[in-house]
This record gives structure tokens, C-alpha cells and sequence, in this order.
């Protein structure tokens, strides 16, 4: 059979290219020996220029002159001890009942107030006055508190008051006024506090004394209240008043300032 005469005069196909995959295993190989083998060279050569170098001397450590004497002092040159009157923690060591508020003139003790047995109160029973019992109980222990003093007196048909004195241990020393900031806090509030900024108490710092408006209830008398927080020390101070009638801000200032002047 006669081929096609067309067929004869296309073009050849060329040969198909066939491309190899470059290898390239081989010199990355080769190029990261040398890049170690050089690092590690040069380490070897900081090295040994350190090792021939004389050692630096280190500075000489500056000291401040020490601030107590070599030696004890003489007897007769030694500072007397201060006095009782003058050192708070000798004070506040004692007999912490001592330094509760005596009984003012005019009033008689209550010897209805439960909380207190021969002048002092359990943590438990102090927290019982608050209404969050339970945490304020929880607070107290995890602050550390050594022991609570205090006193209850009353005066007439219905006013009564007491002295509350907080003490915390010498390794919680700030807890006091912790403690006092934190009840101070919250008695610009109307809902758990006296709804006031309340007034200083002169030479506590920051103590204060608060009146709290009159709690009105059918069938039940008048209910008037003053309360007063400030520290001394390790020691949280409270003092409140209670009364059917009117409670003026002498009466309860006057408390507190006394009571500070014996801490």
C-alpha cells in the first residue's frame, strides 16, 4: 500500500529530554561539615588565648563601717533599758485586760454581755457580732490574731456600750491596721455601715468615730448607735454605744480618746 505523500515531508519528532534529579544530598553534606569544623576551630582557638592570659584580679568589696561597736559596751556606758510607760510592747505584752477602758463614772457593769468571760472574748464569740460570721471568724485566724480583751458597761434604762481591744501577734503587726482600714471601709455605706465619713479621732491617725441614723421599726422603740475604730500597735480598737435615745458625738469621742490614751 502506497503511503501518503504528505507524511514524508512533516517534520521529525525530537527525542524526548529526560531530566535527572539534581543530587544534592551530597554537597549540603559537605557544607555543613565545614561550616562546625570551622565554629569549632574558632572556639578552640578563643579558648586557648583565654587560658594564656593572666588572670584579672577581682575588685575589692566595699563594706560600710559596721554600725555596732567590736565590742559590748561597758556596764556604765550602756543605755538604760526604757521604761514600762515608754515601751509599747512591754505594755501591750501584759495583762491586755489592763489596758481596757475603765468603767466611766455614771455607768455600772453589764454583766448581761454573754461575749465576755472575765474580761475576754473567743474569736468565735467576737465574730458573732458581725453579720458574716463565718468569714470574719476565717479572717481573723488567718491574720494571725493572739487574743481580744474588752469590757461592757451600761448607763440608765437602755444605753450600754463596749470596749473591744483586738490584738494581733508581733510577727502580724500590720494586721491591725489592716484590720481597722477594713472596717473603716465600709461604714460610708448606708446598707451595713453609718452612711457617713464620720469624724477623726484626735491622735489616733486615722481612727474615726461614726453616729449612725436612727433605726426606725413599727413596734419597737428608736435604735441609735455609735461606733469607733482606730489602732494602736498590734492593737484594733472598737468601741460602740447603743442607746433608744440620741447618742451626741462627745459621748462617743470622748470614749475612744481615752481609751487610746492608755495604749
Amino acid at each position: 500500500m502506497e503511503q501518503n505523500d504528505t507524511m514524508g515531508d512533516m517534520p521529525a519528532v525530537p527525542p524526548a529530554v529526560v531530566v535527572h534529579p539534581r543530587r544534592r544530598g551530597r554537597t549540603a553534606l559537605l557544607i555543613t561539615a565545614a561550616a562546625l569544623l570551622g565554629v569549632s576551630a574558632g572556639t578552640a582557638v578563643g579558648y586557648g588565648i583565654q587560658a594564656e592570659r593572666p588572670p584579672t584580679p577581682l575588685p575589692a568589696l566595699s563594706q560600710a563601717q559596721l554600725a555596732y561597736p567590736a565590742e559590748a559596751l561597758p556596764a556604765d556606758k550602756a543605755p538604760a533599758p526604757l521604761p514600762a510607760s515608754q515601751d509599747r510592747q512591754v505594755r501591750t505584752d501584759g495583762d491586755l485586760r489592763e489596758l481596757v477602758l475603765k468603767r466611766p463614772a455614771g455607768w455600772s457593769d453589764d454583766e448581761g454581755a454573754g461575749a465576755l468571760n472575765d474580761g475576754w472574748m473567743s474569736v468565735d464569740g467576737y465574730a458573732r457580732e458581725f453579720n458574716d460570721e463565718d468569714s470574719h471568724f476565717e479572717y481573723l485566724l488567718e491574720s494571725d490574731i493572739r487574743r481580744i480583751a474588752g469590757a461592757a458597761w451600761k448607763k440608765g434604762a437602755y444605753r450600754e456600750a463596749n470596749v473591744r481591744l483586738v490584738q494581733f501577734r508581733s510577727g502580724a503587726i500590720a494586721e491591725a491596721a489592716s484590720y481597722a482600714d477594713g472596717q473603716r471601709s465600709y461604714m460610708p455605706w448606708k446598707k451595713d455601715g453609718a452612711g457617713n465619713e464620720g469624724d477623726p479621732v484626735k491622735g489616733s491617725g486615722s481612727g474615726r468615730y461614726y453616729l449612725y441614723p436612727v433605726d426606725r421599726k413599727p413596734g419597737y422603740m428608736a435604735s441609735y448607735r455609735a461606733r469607733a475604730v482606730m489602732h494602736r500597735g498590734d492593737i484594733m480598737v472598737e468601741v460602740n454605744v447603743f442607746d433608744t435615745e440620741p447618742i451626741s458625738k462627745k459621748d462617743i469621742r470622748t470614749l475612744a480618746e481615752r481609751q487610746l490614751e492608755l495604749l
